[in-house]
Formats: structure tokens, C-alpha cells, sequence
């Protein structure tokens, strides 16, 4: 199947239309990246002439200055240089998973028409980057796969109404376990549900490095010099920290800033990392990626549900195959907060949760 890859493109026009150079964003993205102009030039393939000609129609545009330069010590950008990378981070955080779901659907369109076949596997699932990782490598193998990302009640609710082959869902490990598995009970009736692990993740409080406003535990959420910033309602991720704060005692509505949601973990570390926010609540990997600091609150298993008949058909073979590569395992191992240990182990629904730890 071919695979489909979309980007967010996005640019500022001034009063009479002119645009910003189409590479300047790209650049001052990787000046950030790379502490230098020299280094950013060299990553890009781009000439120093030219960059700095880039710059100079980017500043003439505002005018005001996009770089600062200074001997021995690179470049750094100005405050409007660094709202702007930060304005291009939080747009690709916010619409990647959507974009990736678009990308596979046309890619399912166009292999129909081309082959005549069905598609192998078919995905919806919360956004991780455990399944990215999984689901990239099973499409680079050449299987025919759909993926949909989504709420995870989305996710298990496709399941039960056969418009999908396996859903994806993380529950708590511990004491939280039960109350969440329940929300989600509606939708895993059938008996003949399996488990299929891929990973265990880290769910925390992202904080500015340093933590600057003495962010320590959930309680401080509730201080009225904390802006926080949420996952979107209706996710797993934001169900996961009502009811740490339901199991303290703490009411959310008390909360500067909970109502307000992102769409990704990504979004929510951009927005934090881009000084929006004091405070947000979502995975350790893109705090680690946005150079945030990260406060664990929650241990979480992450996995497939699918129906036994589907598990012994082809596809999922071929999935649980990949899930026992050493390469796709490391892949996952090393992002922040992720562990592979149980990776690839088929579980029935009924005993899957029957204690409190792993």
C-alpha cells in the first residue's frame, strides 16, 4: 500500500498579502534546534547567503528582528523568532495524529482503487507513541493497515460495532484500575475480547525546567497563579487525572485552566514549553522532547483489544511477530517513560485486569 504523508504548511500575510519566505519558519526552527544560523544552513542543505536573506525578508516583514548574533556564542532569536517556532510546534503537535488518520484513509482509498483488495488491518486507537511506532512498522513490511486515531471510548466503541479489527486503550496500573476499566465496560461486552500488550507509559505533570513555579503535586493545580493546561474532554488521558483528583479529594472545576484542552500529548508540552501554560498533564515523552520537566503520577498499561477469531487470522500474527523484533521493542524501550517488558503477551479480556500491578 502507499503510504501518504501530510504536512501542516502555515504562513503570515501583512496588509497588502505578501507572505513570509516559504523556508523561513523551517529555519528558524532549526536555529532553535541547533544553537547556530551555520548549523541550521547545514542541516537544510540551505547557503549562509541565503539564509540570512531569508532572515532579512523575515525581519523586513515585521519589522523587527527575528535573530540575534553574537561572536563564539551562534545565534539565538528574538522574542518574536521564538513565538513563531513555537507557534510552528504547537500547530504539527496538534495535527499530526488528525493528519496521520487523513493520510492512511486516502491511502486506503487509493490502494481500493488500485488493487481491489481489502485492507489487511484496520486500527483506531488513543494516540501513543508505541502504536505510531507499531503500526509504522507493520505499513513499512507492506501489510495493507488503517489506522484512526481518537477518543478511547471511540477507539473500543469501533470495536463493538465492527468497524475496526483492534481498538487501543491504556488503563492505570493500581488502585485506579477498576473505576477506569468500568468507564469503558459499556463497550467491552463480548466475551471473546483479547488482550494484546504492547507497552507500559508514564502519565505526569509537565512543568517548565526547573520548575519555576514550585509545582510539586496535584493540589498545586488548584493555586491561582498556575495556569494549567488539559488534554481534550471525552480522552482516556483526561479521564486518567479526574480521577487521580476524585482519589485526593480535589475538585477539578477548581482548576485555572482544566476546561482548556489540547488534542495531543505533543500539544500539550508545546503549549507549556511555549510559556501558555505553567502546568500540563499528559506523557513523559514529549515533555522529555520539548526539554520540560516531568513529575510521574501514573503508570499505565497500553494495548490492543481484539476479538480471538481476528487474533488467528494473518494480520494479527503478523502483528504479534513484530512486537517480539528486537528493533521494534528497543524503538520502544527508549522513549521516555515507555518499558516493553510484557510486549507482544495475549491475555483474555475476563483475566487480563484481575489484580492491581504488573
Amino acid at each position: 500500500m502507499k503510504r501518504i504523508s501530510i504536512k501542516p504548511v502555515w504562513t503570515l500575510l501583512d496588509t497588502d498579502g505578501n507572505a513570509l519566505p516559504p523556508r523561513l519558519l523551517e529555519l528558524l526552527v532549526q536555529v532553535q534546534a541547533h544553537g547556530s544560523l551555520l548549523a541550521a544552513c547545514q542541516h537544510l542543505g540551505l547557503s549562509y547567503r541565503h539564509a540570512w536573506d531569508l532572515v532579512r525578508q523575515g525581519e523586513a516583514h515585521f519589522n523587527a528582528a527575528l535573530l540575534h548574533m553574537a561572536r563564539g556564542k551562534g545565534s539565538t532569536l528574538s522574542a518574536l523568532g521564538e513565538k513563531l517556532v513555537w507557534a510552528d510546534h504547537r500547530i504539527s503537535a496538534r495535527l499530526k495524529p488528525v493528519l496521520d488518520s487523513l493520510a492512511s484513509e486516502l491511502a486506503v482509498e487509493i490502494h481500493r482503487a488500485v488493487v481491489g483488495e481489502p485492507i489487511a488491518l484496520r486500527v483506531q486507537a488513543s494516540h501513543g507513541y508505541a502504536i505510531a511506532h507499531l503500526l509504522d512498522q507493520l505499513v513499512a513490511g507492506g501489510m495493507a493497515v488503517e489506522r484512526k486515531y481518537g477518543s478511547s471510548i471511540e477507539a473500543v466503541a469501533a470495536l463493538r460495532d465492527g468497524a475496526c479489527d483492534a481498538a487501543g486503550l491504556h488503563l492505570p496500573i493500581g488502585p485506579l484500575q477498576a473505576g477506569v476499566l468500568a468507564h469503558y465496560q459499556t463497550w467491552l461486552q463480548d466475551r471473546d475480547v483479547v488482550v494484546v500488550d504492547i507497552a507500559t507509559r508514564r502519565q505526569g505533570l509537565m512543568v517548565a525546567p526547573g520548575n519555576p513555579c514550585k509545582i510539586y503535586e496535584l493540589r498545586d493545580l488548584l493555586r491561582s497563579d498556575v495556569r494549567f493546561i488539559n488534554r481534550q474532554a471525552g480522552s482516556g488521558t483526561r479521564f486518567l487525572i479526574e480521577q487521580l483528583l476524585q482519589a485526593q479529594g480535589l475538585a477539578h472545576d477548581l482548576i485555572p485552566g482544566f476546561e482548556q484542552g489540547e488534542f495531543t500529548h505533543a500539544a500539550v508540552a508545546a503549549y507549556v514549553a511555549s510559556g501558555m501554560a505553567d502546568v500540563g498533564f499528559g506523557l513523559e515523552t514529549p515533555a522529555r522532547q520539548f526539554k520540560l520537566d516531568f513529575l510521574p503520577l501514573a503508570h499505565e498499561r497500553y494495548f490492543l483489544l481484539t476479538h480471538a477469531d481476528t487474533l488467528a487470522q494473518a494480520p494479527m500474527q503478523a502483528l504479534l511477530a513484530a512486537l517480539q523484533q528486537p528493533e521494534l521493542r528497543d524503538a520502544i524501550h527508549a522513549l521516555p517513560g515507555y518499558q516493553t517488558t510484557d510486549a507482544g503477551r495475549v491475555t483474555p479480556l475476563a483475566q487480563a485486569f484481575m489484580t492491581s500491578a504488573e
